[in-house]
Order: C-alpha cells, then sequence, then structure tokens
C-alpha cells in the first residue's frame, strides 16, 4: 500500500511539473499568453504542494529520486503530447532513471 501511494504521488507531482512546465513554455514560446503561463504557475505550485505528501520525511531523498520519475515522465509527456519518439538511448536513460528511483526510495533500510 506504502509504494502504490508513493508510486501515484510520483505519477501526479510529474504530470503536475512537467504540464505546468510545458504550459508556461507554450504561453511564452509559442506566444499563447498569459493565461497559459498562469495556469502553468498554479501546476507547478502544485506539483510542489504534492511533493509534500510522500511518505519519507526525507525531502533531498524525495526530490532526487523525483529526478527519476522526471526524466522518464518527460520522454513519455513528449511522446504523448508532442509527438516526439526517444531512441533506444532515451529509453534506456530513462529506465536507468528509475531503477534510481527504485534504490532511493524503495530499498531496504535498517532504521
Amino acid at each position: 500500500m506504502l509504494f502504490a501511494r508513493s508510486a501515484t504521488l510520483f505519477l501526479l507531482a510529474a504530470l503536475l511539473e512537467i504540464g505546468g512546465a510545458w504550459l508556461v513554455w507554450q504561453g511564452v514560446r509559442e506566444h499563447r499568453g498569459w493565461a497559459w503561463i498562469g495556469a502553468g504557475v498554479l501546476a507547478l505550485g502544485a506539483y510542489g504542494f504534492v511533493a509534500t505528501l510522500q511518505p519519507d520525511a526525507h525531502f533531498g531523498r524525495i526530490l532526487a529520486a523525483y529526478g527519476g520519475v522526471f526524466v522518464a515522465g518527460s520522454l513519455a509527456w513528449a511522446m504523448a503530447v508532442d509527438g516526439f519518439r526517444p531512441d533506444r538511448w532515451d529509453v534506456t536513460g530513462a529506465l536507468v532513471c528509475l531503477a534510481g528511483v527504485a534504490l532511493i526510495m524503495y530499498a531496504p533500510r535498517g532504521s
């Protein structure tokens, strides 16, 4: 149950951060305007809140692990939204990052 909650929170955080950054990008780079930028800023703020809901109490551990989720999530977002097709090295790198997430977050600890 703890793993399922943590994984769900990581996925939600990724959606909010990547989606928020994408909205800001669209607002600025694609000239879609302040409404897109504002929505992006709100999503980025919500990401920061969601990260605090992780069961682990160590900020550094959560943020370090989330970095791996962000890498894989960014490639998935690019595929779904922008039509990007990752090559085998992109996929391999994302899998390495997710393995790092698993080690950081879910490895058995003696304390």
